[in-house]
């Protein structure tokens, strides 16, 4: 190895048979600083020279390293060349108990342990300074978004919504920036309008801001029941139905192909419009139909990408049933929130165009399978409700826990959760839902996990202490 001041003699082992030769030579840097035989601060080989040393075109190394820049590998220097550059360490896994409060009352997705494609997501954004220019940071833009977002958003969702086309999508600040605009363009102050006795509690807090009165759907372990939404079509005439029929928060069940028909038909005949929360939509491998798909004139889908992608991004998108309807709701978006950022907009479709999207999901797929398992082997059976391509938990509790006390226990343990009043439309079940996507690392889900089961096998009585 090197000092700052000396070019390391770094000729890179590369497999030429797989893929660009370029990519191959980014990857190869990667490995070798990951591995510590690269160290931050240690200048690279002129780009001809290593052309030289490997006995390929100048223009090939140029590229490689223009790659390994977009990754964040490496900076150049005017006048002095290529340098490593420091990279941000990763947390590291330990089997020591986690310092603070565990947080699994947030339902985010699990961070993967991916360096490649983290890298590949910065540069993603960073690419955007020579394709966008000031125009991105200093211009505002039209509230349904641009026509380039429009059209990136309908090539994500044209795996579920395969008929959806750019001029029926909006681009909202969110989704419960959608869900404001939606709901308060579809009912008025006194309405009723409906939605799952077990219920997102954004949309709660949106029907109590609107002056609505929200009915209460009985659900079971299939979720909606379609005969107890047909009973409050005749009895309340409601405006909307709210629903999240995919994983949905927070009982975890995804409603069958059979009951979405008959809650859709039932819309249909009553004349209520239905607000699909497709929030986890994206994590099925093979997804049931969403509502939008099977009746798309009576639906207005909600697809945000804070669970599938970034909760940082603050973008959703808002499939509506035809080009009016989208031009009331711009009206309305220009109202409550005058557009959503137009450089998190810039940034989802970057990420779509180039396939890192695509990664990301599929990273976020395979870290929540893992963790899944961890939920599926520490808590019992009988209590727990779960599914095994999502991210969160639905926790019955025994007949001794009350949801207070067990949300409390936790607490003071260091484990935060969500007891069920925050979902209930009426009376709370007795249980909580887990985020398993908030904790750090694999290490810390086992020992907060565990703290969870073990509580629950204690007597509240004999697990506190008041002095």
């Amino acid at each position: 190895m090197a000092d700052d001041q000396t070019t390391v003699l770094w000729i890179p082992t590369i497999n030429r048979a797989a893929g660009p030769l370029y990519l191959a030579i980014a990857d190869a840097l990667q490995a070798d600083i990951r591995s510590g035989r690269l160290a931050a601060g240690v200048r690279l080989p002129p780009q001809r020279a290593l052309a030289e040393a490997l006995g390929i075109d100048f223009t090939t190394v140029t590229r490689a390293y223009a790659e390994a820049r977009k990754r964040g590998l490496v900076e150049g220097k005017v006048g002095q060349g290529t340098y490593i550059r420091q990279l941000r360490a990763m947390p590291a896994r330990s089997s020591s108990a986690p310092s603070g409060l565990v947080d699994m009352s947030m339902n985010l997705p699990p961070r993967f342990d991916d360096p490649a494609l983290t890298a590949r997501m910065w540069g993603g954004i960073a690419e955007l300074e020579a394709e966008e220019g000031l125009d991105l940071l200093l211009r505002y833009q039209q509230p349904g978004g641009a026509e380039r977002d429009r059209a990136a958003g309908a090539a994500w969702l044209s795996g579920r919504l395969p008929s959806i086309a750019p001029e029926r999508l909006l681009i909202c600040p969110g989704a419960q920036g959608a869900l404001l605009a939606v709901t308060s363009m579809l009912a008025a102050p006194g309405d009723t309008v409906c939605a799952e006795t077990l219920t997102y509690p954004g949309f709660r807090s949106v029907a109590a801001h609107l002056r609505l009165t929200v009915a209460g759907i009985a659900i079971d372990d299939m979720g909606l029941i379609p005969e107890a939404f047909e009973e409050i079509c005749l009895s309340r005439r409601p405006k909307l139905l709210y629903c999240n029929p995919t994983l949905n928060n927070p009982t975890t069940i995804t409603l069958s192909l059979e009951r979405r028909q008959a809650l859709l038909d039932i819309a249909v005949r009553h004349d209520v419009a239905v607000i699909e929360d497709d929030a986890y939509g994206a994590l099925p491998s093979n997804p049931v139909p969403p509502l939008a798909a099977l009746a798309p004139a009576q639906v207005y889908h909600i697809a945000g990408l804070a669970k599938c992608l970034s909760p940082a991004l603050r973008i959703a998108y808002l499939a509506v049933p035809d080009f009016r309807t989208a031009t009331r709701l711009s009206g309305v978006i220009r109202a409550t929130a005058a557009m959503a950022s137009p450089l998190s907009a810039a940034i989802a479709s970057r990420w779509i165009e180039d396939g890192t999207a695509d990664a990301v999901l599929a990273a976020i797929r395979g870290e929540s399978k893992i963790r899944q398992m961890v939920a599926a082997e520490i808590l019992p059976q009988e209590s727990l409700l779960a599914d095994p391509e999502g991210f969160h938990a639905w926790l019955r509790l025994p007949s001794a826990w009350t949801r207070g006390d067990f949300s409390a226990r936790l607490r003071s343990a260091g484990i935060g959760v969500v007891a069920s009043d925050a979902f209930a439309i009426g009376s709370a079940p007795e249980a909580v839902r887990i985020g398993l996507g908030a904790v750090q690392n694999i290490d810390h889900l086992h020992q907060s996990l565990g703290i969870v089961a073990d509580l629950l096998v204690q007597s509240p009585v004999a697990s506190g202490l008041v002095v």
